[in-house]
């Protein structure tokens, strides 16, 4: 807050815009925003990639997803633009999913390069004995 008090101070803002800029930052932020429509709009862009695990074996079909989720982790997180890579498990439709999120202005340079490590992940789990209905999907993410 002193930071935010001494640089508002030292610009000499009006009041209003001292007490305001977190709405005033919020405003420029969807300013930017791209429009899919009227009222919907996003800055960012996520990549998921999808998959059925099996419940056989003591879910060894899942332990062995973590593990090759993990073996990539750190390629994903080096992915120019990323802002969150999430992990969604689900032991009742027995899904697994990765959801890789981006800003959208970075997205178009990730999917030039065929979305690395895409293509090394899904191999990696396509070889994997009870992991089903592999698939991949783009879409728009915005917390709201």
């Amino acid at each position: 807050f002193y930071f935010y008090k001494t640089v508002l101070e030292k610009f000499r803002f009006p009041k209003m815009i001292k007490f305001n800029r977190i709405v005033l930052t919020k405003s420029i932020i969807r300013r930017n925003m791209a429009t899919i429509a009227d009222g919907v709009t996003f800055n960012h862009i996520a990549r998921e990639w999808r998959f059925k695990w099996s419940p056989d074996n003591d879910k060894a079909s899942l332990s062995a997803a973590q593990k090759v989720l993990i073996q990539h982790l750190s390629e994903i997180k080096s992915v120019t633009g990323l802002v969150d890579v999430q992990r969604v498990v689900c032991g009742g439709c027995l899904d697994f999913k990765v959801i890789v999120k981006l800003h959208s202005s970075n997205f178009d340079a990730w999917k030039e390069k065929s979305f690395s490590p895409e293509e090394s992940f899904l191999s990696s789990i396509k070889s994997i004995p009870g992991l089903t209905a592999i698939e991949t999907q783009t879409y728009t993410l915005e917390t709201i």
